[in-house]
């Protein structure tokens, strides 16, 4: 079974960081693709950050600059340093491992950032 379990999301202040997690389990890691995504109330899912198995990274323009993304094969987890946060940033974000025709999806953890 397959899970992707996310945690570090909470409140922070305008110009704060955060760091979030995402640990993985049921799949071999190190062959997936892993991204974090993100959505705000009344907005589509984005993606924010990605990380390819050979370690590659793609940010979404609002965020370049000030969030990096990272992997750690040997613990099978996803890393999102966000720092400089905006009250924009604001949005559940989700954990997602990706190879081929496979797509797994976290629970979500709340960022909020408060001006």
């Amino acid at each position: 079974q397959v899970q992707l379990v996310e945690s570090g999301g909470g409140l922070v202040q305008l110009g704060g960081s955060l760091r979030l997690s995402c640990a993985a389990s049921g799949v071999i890691f190190s062959s997936y693709a892993m991204g974090w995504y993100r959505q705000a109330p009344g907005k589509q899912r984005e993606l924010v950050a990605s990380i390819t198995s050979g370690g590659s990274t793609n940010y979404a323009d609002s965020v370049k600059g000030r969030f990096t993304i990272s992997r750690d094969n040997a613990k099978d987890t996803v890393y999102l340093q966000m720092n400089s946060l905006k009250p924009e940033d604001t949005a559940v974000y989700y954990c997602n491992a990706a190879k081929a025709w496979y797509d797994y999806w976290g629970q979500g953890t709340q960022v909020t950032v408060s001006s």
